[in-house]
């Protein structure tokens, strides 16, 4: 047997393992990803075999939240894609003003990023104290960092022109002061939030949802994983309910594709059809 067909089984069993023993479940996600961030771990963490790294991880659940690091990409901007953020201001928002109290969730929340460019945008567009946020993420690491709203400063230029970009009604700079050696956002932008442990892969839905962002997450899923995701958001929207994803998602191949119109179909943006 050669030395890659040896790896896929090292890596299927070390999946399996952080499955049974931390109820992780990284098994259906895209295996190109998967193989190549396990591989930076293993060698970041000076193992030579993933068999290695196994018998280590069961026994070290400190070992185990790092690799849960190398595992859940952490990769994200304040008003990522400024053309979403505008579109959801733009096209979005004057639906959402009908409701008389809201729900929004945040799927795959990172570090807080995109949860806070929502509050923001919900609060410039007078929408924010009508609405309750749901921020979830399998680590909890990430969520933690979400709910601390620090970011570092040679990164607020950029979040800057994001917001720019995306038809902000203010100056970025009204939301945060500086502190800790970064950029301390508002804790009011928080005060409506509420932060949860959610996989996509194994946990349930959330209810009455009329906004669902999660973007950048399913490009990691294998197609019945993606299927299994799409269905979790067609079942939390209300009816006429929207969903955000990515640039790089679509739900053109999935199996609830019919159960879904586009409605701006530039920005990756669609809307449940009613039953």
């Amino acid at each position: 047997m050669d030395a890659d067909k040896i790896e896929d089984i090292e890596i299927r069993l070390l999946l399996e393992a952080i499955y049974r023993r931390y109820h992780y479940d990284f098994r259906n996600y895209a295996q190109a990803s998967i193989r190549r961030r396990l591989r930076q771990a293993r060698e970041r963490m000076g193992f030579a075999t993933f068999s290695a790294l196994q018998d280590k991880l069961l026994h070290d659940p400190a070992l185990a939240a790092q690799v849960l690091r190398f595992l859940t990409v952490q990769v994200s901007d304040f008003f990522r894609d400024p053309s979403y953020f505008k579109a959801l201001r733009e096209k979005v928002v004057p639906h959402l003003r009908t409701y008389p109290s809201l729900k929004v969730w945040i799927a795959g929340c990172s570090a807080g990023e995109e949860l806070h460019s929502l509050t923001i945008l919900f609060r410039e567009e007078g929408l924010e104290k009508r609405t309750l946020f749901y921020a979830t993420d399998i680590n909890s690491e990430a969520l933690e960092a979400a709910e601390r709203g620090i970011y570092p400063l040679e990164r607020i230029k950029a979040f800057t022109e994001n917001h720019r970009l995306s038809g902000g009604r203010s100056s970025l700079s009204d939301y945060y002061t500086t502190g800790y050696g970064g950029a301390v956002f508002d804790k009011s932008l928080r005060e409506r939030v509420v932060f949860s442990d959610h996989s996509l892969v194994t946990d349930a839905v959330f209810s009455e949802m009329h906004l669902i962002s999660c973007r950048n997450v399913m490009i990691y899923f294998d197609r019945a994983l993606q299927d299994r995701a799409v269905g979790l958001f067609r079942d939390s929207l209300t009816r006429n309910g929207f969903l955000g994803l990515g640039s790089k998602e679509s739900l053109r191949f999935s199996a609830h594709s019919a159960d879904f119109a586009d409605f701006v179909r530039e920005e990756k943006i669609y809307q449940r059809r009613k039953a």
